[in-house]
């Protein structure tokens, strides 16, 4: 297949941005973008917008793209709305590619945004409870919460605060695995610190302290083994990015030297899997597929940016990439395989638990983080050598695991 490339790459700081529009938010990531590639509004061909919060909490219940797009300067071309739950962003990404393979265009854009921080917490809230089949979620709920039996929740590791049912099903997910593999709720603390160590270096993180195991461990329980520093918090941002084709690259006059070649680009959805066949899990599936495609395997990845809404997600994602075996993920971050130095560094950016988590934005500035990797521009939390990296980046639920869920690998 021909080769496709990142020319340009952007992204807001993710965080609470009240004072700040989505329209705002945009058009910073656009700029930045566009900057990065060397390139103009009129050399875009075709244009995919991510976000799930403009109709839910800004009214914009449909056309988003063309609204949001046609206030920072992009109109006349085709636009897409894309929405595929937290993996929106990177399945925007993927479209976008599709475009160029498709010869529809040689130069096309990704972006998302979202606002997700207003008055009223609990509608914000409320978008994660969509991301299942809401015409049987209470049924969903309590089959997917048998997933934690075998574990005996200590007392006190229960908050008496409202918080998103997602993060119940999350701490079942972790139960599982603890019972399975024998994970305990340490090694998941250590990923939580690990990822918040890394944030302190990542000028566009939400969150930049870092904290220690123990003070994970014994920070405002959400639900066992789950404490409040493993979480992702709701976040406002905006990323977006600039691909292009070998024509595209030519005729914009990208700097070669800082393209970053798109080496496999992986969509897939649920099945109906037995808890029990963790082979056949969407991620591991999506990793493979996505090795294939690019010629490499998980031992020739240099970094990783992975879903972590809880600090477990990366755990199970790093087994689903093949970067640890089966039930080895919680003993490979708690002697630090995953950090910065480390065997193969996950989550340089801080994670979604530090860096943030504007849903529609959240995979193009995961994708964000892995292009600045290898380039060489990180600073300080710089993986030396970067050649390979990876992205995982999952929405929804289904069955027992993600609706969706994308994989990208990108070398230099």
């Amino acid at each position: 297949m021909e080769p496709l490339y990142i020319a340009g790459i952007a992204m807001t700081v993710f965080g609470r941005h009240t004072a700040r529009t989505l329209d705002d938010l945009a058009r910073e990531a656009l700029d930045g973008a566009l900057k990065d590639a060397g390139c103009d509004r009129a050399d875009i061909g075709a244009a995919y917008y991510a976000g799930m919060t403009n109709g839910p909490l800004q009214g914009q219940i449909t056309i988003p793209g063309q609204v949001v797009f046609s206030k920072i300067g992009i109109e006349g071309i085709p636009v897409f709305n894309v929405e595929n739950a937290c993996a929106s962003g990177s399945t925007a990404m993927h479209l976008a590619l599709q475009s160029l393979r498709a010869g529809a265009c040689d130069v096309a854009l990704a972006l998302g945004a979202e606002k997700m921080n207003i008055a009223d917490k609990a509608k914000a809230f409320a978008l994660f409870e969509a991301g299942w089949d809401v015409s049987r979620a209470e049924e969903n709920f309590q089959s997917l919460m048998t997933m934690g039996a075998g574990i005996k929740p200590p007392p006190s590791s229960e908050s008496d605060k409202p918080y998103s049912r997602f993060m119940a099903i999350y701490a079942a997910l972790c139960r599982h695995h603890m019972h399975t593999y024998g994970t305990t709720q340490r090694q998941i603390a250590a990923v939580a610190a690990k990822n918040h160590q890394h944030s302190v270096h990542n000028p566009y993180s939400q969150f930049r302290q870092s904290f220690t195991i123990d003070e994970i461990l014994a920070a405002p329980p959400i639900t066992y083994p789950i404490t409040l520093p493993m979480c992702a918090p709701l976040s406002d941002g905006a990323a977006a990015a600039i691909v292009c084709t070998e024509a595209g690259l030519k005729r914009i006059g990208a700097d070669r030297g800082r393209c970053i070649k798109v080496a496999a680009s992986v969509i897939r959805s649920f099945t109906h899997r037995p808890l029990d066949r963790p082979d056949l899990n969407i991620g591991r599936l999506a990793a493979n597929q996505a090795y294939e495609i690019a010629g490499l395997g998980p031992e020739d990845m240099h970094v990783a940016e992975v879903h972590d809404a809880s600090a477990m997600g990366e755990i199970i994602q790093a087994e689903n990439l093949g970067l640890a075996s089966l039930g080895e993920g919680g003993p490979s971050a708690e002697r630090g395989d995953f950090t910065l130095g480390g065997r193969i560094p996950i989550n340089t950016s801080g994670g979604l638990e530090s860096k943030g988590h504007p849903l529609g934005a959240t995979g193009i500035g995961q994708l964000c983080e892995l292009v600045t990797q290898l380039r060489g521009e990180a600073g300080a939390r710089q993986v030396h050598g970067a050649r390979h990296a990876i992205q995982e980046n999952g929405g929804g639920l289904q069955g027992v695991e993600e609706a969706a869920l994308a994989v990208h690998i990108l070398s230099k």
